[in-house]
């Protein structure tokens, strides 16, 4: 240990359930904070996910909690969890944060000192700032708490939407604000054990979700929950439109101390019950985080309107999205694997043209096939019709005797009968 620091503090900073923080001091004289995970905690956590997934697979029997999959939310739990056991999955992800916010004057992110991070130990940069829980302290520097707790709705709108890369433990403990400029303060964020980010498509349908539920279109959000998959494809938009309009309506255009997203999220699953919406465990995280937000803005400004602090930023990200600059930054995306593929055009165009070739000859064979057999039948029925005919011939002419004198003794309307039938024997 000397070898790495100059100082190592025994006495903890701070200390939770899965590991502990020290700090300690680098022979180049930098303050850092060192993190460690405790021993033999992978066995204690191993058993206590197998009792949770006791209790998440008893609660599959009751139909009404089968909907909300809890064996999924479970493992997706379990996943991240387990990740946090990793000190370089989380030094990577704090890397991945600093790096999206880099000179942001909205949040700043510990450096992490890579030489001396292992599995179990990560050092990172220590920083010096105010708990944003720490209401007092806050004011006593005379920080601007409005702008402040807007800041923290934008923090959340960025990762999640311009990134796709959210910090998910945004509780108090892990917030600090900085001493420097508190009229125009700044966020400073650790512990990034656990990170969330979701696919295009859910991205999608949750800023649309969010849009229609600031525009309190009801309708619009019963369609997207059905687009996407949430609620079953049987669902009727407008039942469901007004469902939700009875839980939502009352919370729209209030200050945030009147809003519990808590209970709204509650609300929600009450309501949709009916309609067999499943819980999507690659959303929990994402709640979870909101229901974070809202408790830090309740605490740092209540009259905060998150609502109307979101809204401009979706509206903004959508224009851009399905704008020429979203239309711009896809065809970039997509631009190595367009640059793979171009050479092999003319190829893959002359395979197309040679198979709707090959297909149509195989169709013209095909039907001169049908046309030869259709021919083949109709010869076969006129064979088999002049066989009938012989035959019958042959049968008169062997019998004709008898049946002239049975014929001298019938009345004309049976002998007209016997010719009929003798004539449609014939024909057919």
């Amino acid at each position: 240990m000397a070898e790495a620091f100059a100082r190592f503090d025994a006495e903890p900073l701070a200390s939770a359930s899965i590991a502990q923080v020290h700090g300690a001091r680098l022979h180049g004289g930098e303050e850092v904070v060192v993190k460690i995970i405790r021993p033999g905690i992978e066995r204690v956590m191993r058993q206590d996910m197998a009792l949770l997934y006791r209790f998440a697979r008893l609660l599959t029997i009751v139909p009404e909690a089968r909907r909300l999959r809890p064996v999924e939310v479970v493992r997706d739990y379990e996943t991240t969890l387990f990740d946090e056991l990793d000190l370089h999955k989380e030094a990577a992800n704090t890397s991945q944060l600093k790096r999206n916010f880099k000179d942001s004057a909205h949040l700043y992110v510990p450096g992490i000192h890579w030489e001396l991070t292992r599995h179990r130990v990560m050092v990172q940069e220590r920083i010096y700032g105010v708990p944003v829980a720490d209401i007092a302290a806050l004011r006593a520097q005379g920080t601007d708490l409005k702008k402040l707790a807007e800041r923290g709705v934008e923090i959340f709108f960025t990762q999640v939407f311009r990134d796709n890369f959210f910090h998910a433990d945004m509780h108090p403990g892990n917030i600090f604000v900085s001493r420097k400029h508190p009229h125009d303060p700044q966020y400073i964020g650790i512990d990034c054990g656990i990170v969330g980010s979701l696919t295009r498509e859910d991205q999608d349908y949750l800023a649309r979700n969010l849009l229609a539920f600031f525009h309190q279109d009801y309708y619009e959000v019963a369609a997207l929950h059905i687009e996407s998959g949430w609620v079953g494809e049987h669902t009727r938009a407008n039942e469901f439109a007004a469902a939700v309009r009875t839980v939502c309506e009352p919370i729209l255009e209030k200050p945030l101390k009147d809003i519990s997203f808590g209970q709204v999220l509650l609300g929600l699953f009450q309501t949709a019950r009916r309609f067999d919406m499943e819980v999507q465990p690659q959303l929990v995280l994402l709640q979870k985080t909101l229901l974070n937000i809202e408790g830090l803005g309740r605490q740092l400004y209540p009259e905060l309107d998150l609502w109307q602090t979101a809204k401009p930023y979706l509206e903004r990200w959508m224009e851009e999205r399905a704008g020429v600059k979203g239309f711009w930054a896809s065809l970039k995306r997509q631009a190595p694997e367009l640059s793979h593929q171009l050479p092999e055009l003319p190829s893959l165009v002359h395979q197309v043209l040679s198979q709707a070739e090959l297909e149509k000859r195989q169709r013209r064979h095909q039907g001169e096939a049908l046309g030869g057999i259709q021919r083949h039948l109709a010869h076969q029925g006129r064979r088999h019709r002049r066989l009938r005919l012989g035959l019958l011939l042959v049968v008169l002419a062997v019998a004709w005797q008898p049946l002239a004198e049975w014929a001298g003794g019938q009345p004309w309307p049976a002998l007209t009968a016997a010719a009929i039938g003798l004539a449609l024997l014939a024909w057919h």
